[in-house]
């Protein structure tokens, strides 16, 4: 068994994408009509279709997941962040965990929480 991808709900599927392209360098392989697949595995789902699905509310900010990047230059990636065009609504500003790696988490536009670390 080969895990394929992480999908994720969102709300705004351009927004989604432009957030995506524009912090994380992400670009769309494959646009299916409310299913967006990104380059890193990463699926967008459009949250209507993703409701009928499951027949359940979607809980955005549940913190019960979280997508994780690695960045070398986390400080240049914060600065990048506080300069984007939409308010970014921050978990834990930059800090640096005991065992020395430096992180970021925020959400993103649907409440998607993210963490941005330095490589361990």
């Amino acid at each position: 068994m080969k895990l394929k991808n992480i999908l994720i709900v969102v709300n705004d599927m351009e927004r989604s994408i432009k957030f995506y392209k524009d912090l994380f360098g992400l670009d769309v392989l494959l646009d299916n009509d409310g299913n967006v697949i990104l380059t890193e595995g990463l699926v967008l789902q459009d949250a209507s279709i993703w409701k009928k699905f499951i027949g359940r509310e979607i809980i955005p900010q549940n913190h019960a997941a979280e997508l994780y990047f690695e960045e070398a230059d986390l400080e240049g990636f914060v600065e990048k962040l506080e300069q984007y065009g939409e308010p970014v609504c921050y978990v834990n500003r930059l800090t640096e965990h005991s065992w020395g790696q430096k992180v970021v988490r925020f959400y993103d536009p649907d409440g998607n929480l993210i963490e941005v670390g330095t490589p361990m």
